[in-house]
């Protein structure tokens, strides 16, 4: 195992009871490397220390060697109630932020091509008994209008969801469609990366799925509280918690090497989630070497018959942010995600705070892309969007933060995934291929797709932040390709 993981942190030196918990981060059974009774001494360990200034500045200190903290660690910084220290903490997260990611924000889209579902899951809106949503399965044919409209926007990168059904959405489905996304080039467009979001499956399927060329497997896990998520899913595959919560395990003995976790805050007390959420980051790291590609973090929001009032642990704004900062300074190699489902005034504040994904132009109804379609579509989602903006909004928003939208893929084409893509990451040399990446696909999308206030900012920018790439050949090969770009050549990567 490395030796910066966080896994390594030997929890025992803290509360010795731990010899009498059934807690083996290394172990296959959900229950053990999520051990509930490891969880509650956590929570109880964070809370008798959260006024422990002598510990939180020790940790906080420790921390800036990116090394990352160990669950109880970090919960310790969650709970802390100094307020001096919380900003020296929002400060560190930004750093750390920096450091790992620079000011590269990464853009993708998802795209929902069926809400058949059988399960009952009792926050989402797909659930079998909800006979009020319109249910829709697209076609290949659909399917391909869809990514070309996606295309038109700009997008190179698709985030695939879909419910879990046997009959309308099995495997074979979810491939073809894969394969057909693949296929659509449109203009200039192309999706480069698609990352897919469904249920949990066995190593077999992980197999097929890895064949057809996927990037990420996502799964949230939604709550790792087993009692709170089996009332939450009282029916259907879903209901199986040890089976959800293993997915990840699964994916990779199939040959996965990017995964995705998150959970849905506001399920449960976020405090748990939080404890959760990490262990399940140093369970991947502990056995398999490498930790989550990406971790998400999405609040229960409004849909279709679903009442955020009906969840007490709805998380606030305060709350969340902090939760943002805390993961970053504990898994600091992660990619984090924030999607629509966050307003613009959120998502400005957790940008800063540790995240380095985000989706733009988003709709989360199936066949909400294409035109015409989008009315019809919007009573088919999963979710109500806050942040509505088109993507070329987007990305001039986030130009003049001072941010650099890419649209890059190449880590996942030049074969940089899993353990060499985190070797790169928590060495720091990933730069050197990011951020040229991120300004030749910027340039792209310019080129091809930008409004004109877009082209100017974005056109700046570049020129500002060619400067900074550190290395003289890899800035001088990027300022080629640019002039290249500019004169309608197409995907150059590092």
């Amino acid at each position: 195992m490395p030796q910066w993981s966080v896994a390594t942190t030997p929890i025992l030196r803290i509360d010795k009871r731990n010899k009498d918990m059934n807690y083996n981060p290394k172990s296959s059974i959900a229950e053990e490397f999520i051990a509930h009774e490891e969880i509650l001494a956590t929570m109880e360990y964070a809370e008798a220390n959260k006024s422990n200034r002598t510990l939180i500045e020790g940790l906080i200190e420790r921390a800036r060697d990116c090394k990352g903290l160990s669950h109880r660690e970090a919960a310790v910084l969650l709970a802390c109630d100094q307020q001096d220290l919380n900003e020296r903490m929002f400060a560190l997260a930004k750093e750390i932020k920096q450091r790992f990611y620079g000011n590269r924000i990464v853009m993708f889209a998802p795209l929902y091509f069926s809400n058949y579902c059988v399960n009952s899951c009792t926050y989402c809106p797909y659930h079998i008994a909800n006979k009020t949503i319109p249910r829709r399965k697209l076609s290949q044919e659909e399917i391909a209008r869809e990514v070309v409209a996606l295309q038109d926007m700009g997008h190179k990168r698709l985030a695939l969801e879909a419910g879990e059904d046997p009959l309308h959405n099995p495997l074979e489905y979810i491939l073809e469609s894969i394969k057909t996304i693949y296929s659509i080039k449109h203009k200039n467009g192309a999706i480069r990366r698609v990352n897919v979001n469904i249920a949990a499956t066995t190593v077999e399927n992980y197999r097929k799925l890895k064949d057809a060329g996927i990037g990420t497997y996502i799964l949230f896990q939604e709550t790792y509280h087993k009692e709170r998520y089996e009332k939450l899913h009282p029916r259907g595959p879903k209901s199986n918690y040890a089976w959800h919560t293993e997915a990840m395990d699964r994916a990779m003995e199939g040959g996965i090497d990017d995964v995705g976790i998150g959970v849905l805050f506001g399920l449960d007390g976020y405090r748990y989630d939080f404890v959760g959420l990490m262990m399940h980051a140093e369970h991947l790291e502990a056995k398999f070497g490498v930790g989550p590609h990406t971790i998400s973090v999405p609040r229960i929001c409004p849909a279709d018959d679903i009442d955020v009032t009906d969840f007490k642990d709805a998380v606030p704004d305060e709350i969340f942010h902090k939760i943002v900062a805390i993961i970053r300074i504990a898994v600091p190699y992660t990619g984090m995600i924030i999607s629509t489902r966050e307003s613009q005034a959120s998502r400005e504040r957790v940008l800063e705070l540790g995240v380095s994904q985000i989706s733009g132009g988003s709709n989360t109804g199936v066949g909400g892309y294409a035109d015409g379609e989008a009315e019809e579509a919007s009573k088919t989602a999963q979710f109500d969007v806050s942040d509505t903006r088109k993507l070329d909004e987007v990305v001039a928003w986030l130009l003049r933060l001072g941010y650099v939208p890419s649209f890059c893929t190449a880590c996942y084409r030049e074969g940089r995934t899993g353990d060499r893509f985190m070797s790169l990451v928590k060495t720091g040399q990933i730069a050197n291929c990011c951020q040229p990446n991120a300004l030749m696909t910027l340039k792209e999308y310019l080129m091809d797709y930008a409004s004109p206030e877009t082209l100017r900012l974005g056109l700046k920018v570049i020129a500002e932040e060619l400067e900074r790439v550190p290395h003289a050949k890899v800035r001088r090969i990027a300022s080629e390709n640019l002039v290249r770009i500019e004169n309608g050549e197409r995907d150059f990567r590092f």
